[in-house]
């Protein structure tokens, strides 16, 4: 079963539950947040503030998800052993244990110093506690469990399934959260802690689901046995892609921090008007993004396999399709933009700003598209230090340094932050096509 030739998987099986399962996850987010204001605005409040710790826990067990991923697609393009296959997933598997104790413990008896340290009302403060020992701290276990379960089954091409248990666990989250909220069936209402319990039964469930598709999948290798005996090399061979990729995606995010504290100086409108045009955005990459997961597996294929050649061609094909469904997607936004932003708000000032940034993001989404390609193959390919340590330069020049120039040093307002953001994009994304069409990634292929 291990000699499958995964290379020749179609990029649609692969792509379109990726996008399927994005896209569902970002309207259930939307409609948690829905959910939970219409209970307490400080309940919003409390969720929103732990939320960022709860993305560093996320943060975390990804580097050991996605070194996993990337390490297991090469070993199956390259027809490894079984015994080799299972050693990653168990490697993986050990460290995701030990990390979730770790973290479990940590947050449950850290909670309290680190909401210390914030200025807040007790009530929001009682509700973030609440919130973040019931999800973050006692879920931790089924949280880590489900993202590694998940980027496995990915790495053996079956999103399909993975995409089916994201379905299930978010409708299992908010039908938790209208038990919880609503009181249904004469049941109380429990408020955060019965919001923070549905996500946390979200994850079991999500855990459970994913052992079911692995043990149904024979020629998926994921099993306890042996796993006393995992070679040191399985552990060092997951970390040494998968902290450098932690990396750029924690540099990314605490930069997109740094531009919110810097566009909160110019007022509540426009920090609105940016976090709904955000809110667009995010359902108009959802193509590219899914192209781009679907690109790193199947380089991790074609480089294990030793047939660059190939892996070489088709990521250009596979960068036009993304650019195109990108533009395509940018430019309907733009076409219905006036009807989509007033589900959002009300506000003349607000509405306009949005309806404005939505223009300049045509140049945003250009270079995301670029980005997102490039970058997924390179990390496939086992080229991980190049566009993470260049990310990182790109990400505080342009984007950080870039919007506080344009946007409050010459007044271009929300504007100059856009064209920051997108320049860090675009420079980003031919940067890494220079450095896909120069072939040195073929250097750092993990199989030797």
């Amino acid at each position: 079963m291990a000699q499958i030739n995964r290379g020749a998987l179609p990029m649609l099986k692969l792509t379109l539950p990726i996008a399927m399962e994005q896209f569902f996850r970002i309207l259930v987010s939307s409609v948690d947040t829905m959910m939970l204001s219409s209970y307490s605005n400080q309940a919003v409040a409390a969720v929103g503030l732990v939320s960022q710790y709860v993305f560093f826990l996320n943060l975390i067990f990804s580097v050991i998800g996605t070194g996993c991923s990337i390490v297991l697609a090469q070993y199956l393009g390259a027809k490894k052993s079984d015994d080799e296959l299972n050693h990653v997933a168990q490697a993986s598997a050990i460290m995701v244990f030990f990390t979730s104790l770790l973290l479990t413990a940590l947050v449950i008896f850290g909670t309290g110093w680190l909401l210390g340290k914030y200025q807040l009302e007790e009530e929001v403060r009682h509700y973030a506690w609440q919130y973040f020992v019931i999800y973050g701290g006692i879920c931790c276990f089924f949280n880590a469990f489900s993202l590694l379960q998940g980027a496995i089954l990915r790495s053996y091409g079956y999103t399909s399934e993975a995409m089916i248990v994201s379905i299930v666990a978010n409708l299992v989250n908010v039908l938790g959260n209208a038990l919880s909220l609503y009181g249904w069936f004469g049941l109380p209402i429990l408020g955060v802690p019965g919001v923070a319990g549905a996500s946390g039964l979200s994850m079991i469930v999500s855990c459970i689901l994913f052992f079911v598709f692995i043990q149904k999948r024979r020629d998926v290798h994921f099993h306890a046995h042996g796993i006393t005996k995992v070679p040191r090399e399985s552990f060092k061979m997951v970390l040494k892609v998968g902290i450098p990729t932690a990396g750029e995606s924690l540099s990314y995010n605490v930069s997109q921090i740094t531009i919110m504290a810097m566009i909160s100086t110019l007022g509540t409108y426009a920090m609105s008007a940016q976090v709904y045009t955000m809110t667009i955005c995010r359902f108009v990459f959802i193509g590219a993004m899914a192209i781009g997961q679907a690109t790193q597996i199947k380089t991790g294929y074609f480089v294990g396999a030793k047939q660059n050649d190939d892996i070489y061609k088709k990521v250009f094909k596979y960068q036009f399709v993304a650019t195109a469904i990108s533009m395509i997607m940018i430019f309907i936004a733009n076409v219905v933009k006036n009807p989509v932003v007033r589900i959002f708000t009300d506000i003349p000032e607000v509405h306009t700003l949005v309806c404005t940034l939505l223009i300049y993001s045509t140049y945003i989404e250009f270079g995301r598209a670029l980005n997102l390609i490039y970058v997924g193959a390179l990390k496939g390919a086992g080229d991980v230090r190049f566009p993470v340590f260049y990310g990182i330069f790109s990400n505080w020049t342009f984007m950080v340094l870039g919007s506080y120039i344009l946007g409050l040093k010459c007044g271009l307002g929300l504007i100059g932050f856009w064209l920051g953001i997108g320049t860090d994009e675009t420079t980003r994304g031919i940067v890494m096509l220079f450095r896909w069409k120069s072939k040195r990634w073929q250097k750092h292929s993990l199989i030797k």
